[in-house]
């Protein structure tokens, strides 16, 4: 029970989503809407983990908000909202706890599956590949902040109520399903704070090399 505890990590997510389709083909955080979020870490390694998500946020999107004269004259528009629940593997460029040295810190890769809800043109059951990049640091004892930006490629392509309806010359390499992304914060924290008798962990509470 407690060697579980000392592996695990629990947080909170806080930010926007947004959405790549056929209405944004390739503009970065369009639209962004509110998000929320809870998850469970499991710690394999300092530098390796798991971690299940579930996840919220709104999703919209205008033609008039682009200046092309496709777009201006098709004038479609759709806003709804996407709940996911998703798994995913995770690589720390260093090795890092959430317990470990204040002040520690790490850029890290994700990447998994999953399957969300969507509501934008009535509720339809989406698989997902979510993959993510972010960056980690300790501010205080077992509080640990990040900073996530996480794409998730749908198999799907009517968020918009739009089949590949985009003009020829506006295509982007996003454009054959529709894609959202979650872009925010997460504050993590270990309930059991004491990783001793696990020496994977040793090297986390000690300098870090140049």
């Amino acid at each position: 029970m407690l060697s579980g505890q000392r592996k695990s990590d629990y947080g909170v997510f806080g930010g926007v989503s947004s959405y790549f389709g056929d209405i944004n083909p390739n503009r970065p955080l369009y639209a962004p809407l509110p998000a929320a979020g809870l998850f469970y870490r499991y710690n394999l390694h300092p530098r390796q983990s798991v971690r299940a998500n579930i996840f919220a946020g709104g999703l919209q999107g205008s033609d008039k908000d682009f200046d092309n004269d496709f777009q201006q004259t098709r004038n479609a528009s759709f806003s709804g909202m996407v709940a996911e629940l998703a798994a995913q593997f995770e690589f720390n460029f260093f090795p890092y706890a959430t317990d470990g040295k204040r002040w520690n810190y790490t850029p890290y890769l994700a990447g998994g599956l999953g399957m969300s809800l969507v509501n934008t043109q009535g509720l339809t059951f989406v698989p997902v590949i979510p993959f993510s990049l972010g960056f980690k640091i300790n501010v205080y004892k077992n509080l640990g902040i990040e900073a996530e930006y996480g794409f998730r490629k749908t198999f799907y392509d009517n968020f918009d109520g739009l089949n590949d309806m985009v003009a020829a010359e506006d295509h982007g390499w996003l454009h054959n399903n529709d894609w959202y992304t979650f872009t925010g914060i997460c504050v993590t924290w270990k309930i059991y704070n004491k990783l001793a008798g696990c020496p994977a962990y040793n090297d986390v509470d000690s300098k870090r090399k140049r």
